[in-house]
């Protein structure tokens, strides 16, 4: 009895399991060098499924970059993402971005400004903000797309 079992056991070994077949979404992350936080925050994305790769920029050209692709100077972080035709400004966690991908809103994209203490890069301490984050409408406008309770 313990033969056919063992067989079955095999050849499940043979087919990747859904969770294999899906390819973790590119995402371009653009950051100063050496940031830790920028760093930390691409470790949560490569744990969601996402595959970043990290591009360095001076400072100033870094902002240029942000205002260039829309993003509001109120709502400027540390570091800046572009997936699939949206950009992440910031912080911002894995689930929204997954939800603005799945809904597909016509808009700019994400953004959580300022670097709040117990976002994803910024989870190093026992203290945790509240925030927000922001949906960035095309005429630059925001609403709040999520909420998160600080600790």
């Amino acid at each position: 009895m313990k033969r056919p079992l063992a067989a079955l056991a095999f050849a499940l070994t043979l087919f990747p399991t859904a969770e294999a077949l899906a390819q973790a979404m590119p995402i371009e992350v653009y950051k100063t060098n050496g940031c830790g936080c920028c760093l930390a925050w691409m470790e949560h994305l490569e744990e969601n499924d996402f595959a970043p790769t990290g591009q360095d920029m001076f400072a100033g050209l870094l902002v240029r970059f942000k205002l260039e692709n829309g993003v509001p100077q109120r709502m400027i972080s540390c570091h800046t993402g572009l997936v699939d035709g949206y950009v992440i400004e910031g912080h911002v966690p894995a689930t929204e971005i997954r939800r603005l991908l799945e809904e597909r809103p016509d808009a700019i994209g994400l953004a959580v400004p300022g670097m709040p203490l117990g976002s994803p890069g910024m989870d190093q301490s026992r203290r945790a903000d509240a925030y927000d984050v922001f949906l960035i409408n095309r005429d630059g406008s925001t609403e709040i797309f999520a909420s998160y309770q600080g600790i």
